[in-house]
């Protein structure tokens, strides 16, 4: 008989326990959706996830789902991530504008066309080559805990100055054989343009989203349920533009219910057309500065062909407490 109870026990209480034995780690950190706080791909990550207030370049929905009235043209992106300890972390996306009103008989907009955007996307997260072992301690199988979030985002922009979206998101869960959860989520954005330079951001994000765990199709009276709720955040940003030198620098400060009190800066720096540099630091907690917080550095390269313009993006980001550090490469194709 497989000793699946005791596996089960240790991966949704072990964190818990030893997260609350040291002030190096935070609250946050051992409630459920952590894959899903940690980024959305390569341009993101590597200016410290402080993007919510920051509307020029590609975008996608999970910083802010206000952001896709901004997106020029179409965007795909997709972004693999390298970690340690056999995880895996992937994105996928894709953002436009849309441009609504009434067209003369060359199909001109007559006045000036309502604006809205749309953004999608995908993070796959998981855990591979967990070992499954008898009372014996004989090796019988491998486990693969991984977990998902969908999100659709609508945005509307009701002045040129005043933006405000609207994110759904779907979670799923598979932890083991019968033992899955999933949660809907809500996130709400808002974005402010103060001038061409610029910028001011509001969010709160995953509003209802909790899971739901259950055992007893395993183990029937034995088994137990548990409800696991995810933190609240609530970010506010701004943002900088300087077009004569291209330089984007972003501030941005996240409270979460789990008592966090995160500051985050970004800065890119457009070298000559279509390389750009970045970097920025995430998580640094003023509530409490024993936690590392995570420097990152990346960059970009966009290059066109015909129609398409094809970005290759990677970023560094220094993970505390890991073997190795993260290493994200992405693809963006605008056309």
């Amino acid at each position: 008989m497989i000793n699946r109870k005791l596996f089960l026990i240790i991966t949704l209480t072990f964190s818990a326990s030893l997260f609350a034995q040291s002030s190096q780690y935070s609250k946050i950190s051992s409630m459920p959706g952590s894959f899903s706080r940690m980024g959305f791909g390569a341009r993101g990550m590597g200016m410290g996830n402080a993007m919510s207030s920051v509307i020029s370049g590609d975008k996608v929905a999970y910083y802010n789902p206000a952001l896709s009235v901004y997106q020029e043209g179409n965007s795909f992106q997709t972004s693999y991530s390298f970690l340690s300890l056999d995880r895996n972390l992937n994105f996928v996306s894709f953002t436009r504008k849309f441009q609504f009103g009434k067209r003369d008989a060359e199909g001109n907009f007559i006045g000036k066309p309502r604006v809205a955007g749309l953004s999608a996307g995908i993070i796959n997260a998981g855990v591979s080559n967990f070992q499954e072992r008898d009372n014996q301690g004989n090796v019988v199988g491998e486990l693969n805990p991984y977990e998902n979030q969908f999100f659709v985002s609508l945005a509307n922009q009701f002045s040129d100055k005043l933006t405000i979206g609207f994110n759904a998101k779907f979670y799923y869960s598979q932890l083991y054989e019968k033992v899955n959860t999933n949660t809907f989520g809500i996130d709400i954005g808002a974005i402010y343009r103060v001038n061409e330079r610029i910028t001011l951001s509001a969010m709160i994000a995953d509003l209802l989203s909790k899971y739901e765990w259950d055992t007893t199709p395993i183990y029937g009276q034995e088994g137990f349920s548990i409800d696991d709720k995810f933190p609240t955040l609530r970010k506010i940003g701004v943002s900088y533009f300087l077009p004569e030198e291209n330089i984007i620098a972003a501030l941005e400060f996240e409270n979460t219910s789990a008592g966090n009190n995160y500051l985050r800066i970004g800065i890119e720096y457009g070298i000559y057309q279509g390389l750009f540099i970045r970097s920025g630091l995430d998580k640094f907690d003023i509530s409490n500065t024993s936690v590392p917080s995570r420097p990152s550095v990346g960059f970009s390269y966009f290059y066109d062909i015909s129609s398409l313009s094809v970005g290759v993006n990677y970023a560094f980001v220094i993970e505390p407490y890991s073997s190795f550090d993260q290493h994200i490469i992405g693809i963006d194709i605008n056309f």
